[in-house]
């Protein structure tokens, strides 16, 4: 009776240190109670399943049906409670429940020659387990997510990989008996973790450098939208000077005309006529949005973008001509955020469209920008949107690495229809 408590205890405590690992590198669509009840359900079951198990067929049984009756439900439960794609969710957990495979069987290879005892045997697993989750936490985490986030797809093929090695690591450790007990068991055990290192370097190069391309494209895009705002204001900047060279054209004729009416006697006429090239004059006045130009580039950009849709722009900008920031990158955020805001308005009824834009640059650089948005809005652990289809977010990611590298805090939130995006630096 002893032993299979130790060895239920022992199923039970891998399992959950498994899990940590496993939600070391997950965001969770669920709050910190109900991720503790759905754990707090699993536990029983492990505790349960194990202890049969190991009461019919001893702890070679309890090897051989611990991926199907543990691993497979850990899966499911940790991605109905995650907000990864199926795909996504299969490579990190499995993958992390045959890291854990392979090191309990090693830990468990190391006490059993040594003559450990059984308490070592978990204190050397807790010792492990904490190190790796720790690990993960602090140093995979944010560059996973990131991989996550910006290649959304092409992990299918990856799933095969821990999926595979799993079922034949099991396979060997148990079948026909214990690798325990069976040296050549062993041999082809850990033989085969030389090919699974190599697969797995290979796998996470591969990925880099997709990250690195898609980074890549992501700054070409950016780039890109920061010339089109400057081109287009570049070409309304031609096209006043094009008015002015008519008004100049015209203004001879009109003081002619004024002449002609002044010397006639007819004062009224004439007054008549310059208050209506007046009013000519400051329809066609050049709207500046602030003083840096490139943020006056963005803004016309922009809110001239949003009116040709029919959404309202209500804006108070109170800008130096200095700024004690990078411009360019000030820019950047604004286009996308302005984006992102243009393109939540067009899926609303004409009547209902709006931005809203407020930013000053005392005491410090502070910006606002608000609009209406149609359905519910999703967070991440971040407090980032989630982006709602595939091939969004990039803006979000942008205006993330832009606060990252300035040291500026960023602030999204979604009451009462409206999203709010609020910088302050």
């Amino acid at each position: 009776m002893k032993s299979v408590l130790y060895f239920v205890f022992r199923a039970f405590f891998i399992t959950m240190m498994t899990v940590g690992m496993m939600a070391s590198l997950t965001e969770f669509r669920f709050g910190r109670r109900k991720l503790l009840v759905i754990l707090a359900v699993y536990g029983a079951w492990v505790i349960a399943s194990s202890l049969v198990l190991v009461w019919i067929g001893g702890e070679l049984l309890l090897l051989r049906l611990f991926y199907l009756t543990i691993s497979i439900p850990a899966t499911v439960l940790t991605y109905w409670s995650a907000n990864d794609t199926p795909t996504q969710a299969v490579f990190n957990y499995m993958t992390q429940i045959l890291l854990s495979v392979l090191a309990v069987s090693v830990i468990r290879l190391l006490t059993d020659a040594l003559g450990l005892s059984g308490l070592i045997n978990i204190l050397l697993m807790a010792v492990f387990y904490l190190a790796v989750i720790c690990l993960e936490w602090r140093f995979l985490r944010r560059p996973f997510r990131m991989l996550v986030k910006m290649l959304p797809a092409r992990w299918g093929v990856l799933t095969l990989i821990p999926c595979a090695f799993s079922a034949y690591l099991i396979f060997l450790a148990s079948w026909p008996g214990s690798y325990l007990e069976s040296r050549q068991q062993q041999v082809y055990l850990y033989t085969a973790v030389i090919p699974l290192a190599i697969v797995y370097i290979a796998v996470f190069k591969n990925l880099l450098d997709q990250y690195r391309i898609q980074q890549e494209r992501q700054s070409a895009a950016l780039l890109a939208v920061q010339i089109s705002a400057l081109k287009e204001k570049m070409q309304k900047v031609n096209e006043m000077e094009e008015d002015v060279r008519i008004q100049r054209h015209d203004l001879r004729h009109q003081l002619q005309a004024v002449a002609e009416l002044v010397a006639q006697g007819n004062r009224d006429a004439a007054l008549e006529f310059l208050d209506a090239a007046q009013k000519r004059l400051n329809e066609q006045k050049v709207v500046r949005w602030c003083r840096p130009a490139v943020l006056d580039a963005v803004f016309s950009a922009y809110f001239g973008q949003a009116q040709k849709q029919g959404i309202r722009v209500q804006a108070t900008i109170a800008l130096q001509d200095a700024l004690p920031v990078d411009e360019d990158g000030l820019a950047i955020v604004i286009a996308n955020a302005l984006e992102n805001a243009i393109h939540a308005c067009q899926e609303l009824p004409a009547g209902q469209r709006e931005i809203r834009c407020k930013m000053m640059d005392a005491p410090g650089i502070m910006l606002e920008i608000s609009n209406p948005c149609a359905g519910g809005l999703s967070f991440d652990s971040n407090g980032l949107p989630v982006a709602q289809r595939k091939g969004h977010g990039l803006g979000v990611q942008s205006i993330a690495a832009f606060c990252k590298k300035t040291g500026a805090v960023c602030h999204f939130d979604f009451k009462d229809g409206w999203f709010r995006m609020m910088l302050v630096q």
